[in-house]
């Protein structure tokens, strides 16, 4: 997929359709020339509904379609006959997609599952007939309800691209490398910063044909939480991944302090990123020697799930997936807990 052909975030004016307007109309035939009130109601005018859909992993295709018009109901007919309901318009979508409505950034549904279907916009509820306002005191009545209008809004939809596992790493510290090459993903990889300019997804196989889903994400900064970099762009797509996996080279000066940095801009966008299940993973290591290797080791804390590995000499990468399989499982739980 090209660069340019990634789309997360798009602004979009939708209209639903107008309710149709109720019928005012008297039933006439040759044995009851003087028949009552039968006017049917109104259509719903259509609504604008978000789908699902697995296959679709960009808002691309939304890009260039500024406005969305469903169609009006049509109005009541003799007989009590119903309006046509307004067309409904379908805008698939890829899982993970969220809606807010753009005036006042509130959210207002999200799309997790194939399939899945939420209105976005609803269409105006029909007039009803004449036929409804019949009453003892009042047996022709001449007057039915015009239908409801429809809404002119404009929604934000963005995306969250939906993960098992999200790397987090500085720019060059090995991610695409390591999704390249444990994966089928084929991400941008240079000797530069901010190679990845969008999130790329890989399938990992695992033990007993299981896999799981990796999310490459472009490299944080310092201050990305501010938008410095590609900053807030990219940290949402964080917030759809179980477990996260920290990547710090093992070629820098203090691992320590570029994982308290690295944790720190995901406090300062959202807290409850620093509660997911983590793993790190020391990368490059096919550059340092058994010494330096144990006095990095020495200076890690206890508590950390640190691997040693290296994508490109492919070490240490069958116990990277054991770390990251454990730490799924951990988060599976977790959420059948809550």
């Amino acid at each position: 997929m090209a660069e340019d052909n990634f789309i997360d975030f798009i602004k979009i004016n939708c209209r639903s359709g107008h309710g149709g307007a109720g019928s005012v109309h008297f039933h006439r035939d040759r044995s009851n020339p003087m028949g009552g009130p039968d006017g049917g109601d109104g259509g719903r005018g259509g609504h604008i509904i978000l789908r699902g859909d697995r296959n679709k992993w960009t808002l691309l295709h939304l890009r260039y379609q500024k406005h969305v018009i469903a169609e009006n109901g049509g109005a009541g007919g003799a007989s009590q006959s119903t309006g046509a309901s307004g067309k409904d318009i379908i805008l698939d979508v890829p899982l993970g997609t969220i809606a807010r409505d753009a005036e006042s950034n509130t959210l207002e549904c999200e799309i997790l599952e194939h399939g899945q279907e939420k209105i976005l916009v609803e269409g105006g509820i029909g007039g009803r007939g004449n036929t409804h306002f019949k009453s003892a005191t009042r047996q022709a009545p001449r007057y039915a309800q015009p239908g409801t209008p429809g809404r002119d809004v404009w929604k934000i939809l963005e995306l969250k691209v939906l993960a098992d596992v999200g790397l987090v790493g500085f720019p060059n510290a090995g991610k695409s490398t390591l999704l390249s090459v444990i994966s089928a993903a084929k991400p941008k990889i240079g000797a530069y910063p901010f190679t990845t300019l969008k999130p790329n997804l890989g399938i990992v196989a695992y033990r007993n044909e299981q896999s799981f889903v990796m999310a490459d994400i472009p490299g944080i900064i310092e201050g990305a939480s501010e938008g410095k970099g590609l900053g807030l762009r990219f940290l949402r797509h964080i917030e759809r991944n179980a477990v996260l996996l920290f990547m710090i080279p093992c070629d820098v000066d203090d691992p320590m302090l570029t994982y308290t940095t690295l944790e720190n801009e995901l406090r300062a966008y959202n807290p409850e990123l620093c509660d997911k299940p983590r793993v790190v993973a020391i990368t490059k290591c096919d550059l340092i020697d058994p010494e330096l290797q144990a006095l990095i080791e020495k200076d890690i804390p206890g508590d950390w799930q640190v691997v040693f590995i290296s994508a490109v000499a492919q070490i240490g990468l069958d116990a990277l997936k054991d770390r990251l399989w454990d730490a799924l499982h951990i988060a599976n739980d977790s959420d059948e807990v809550v």
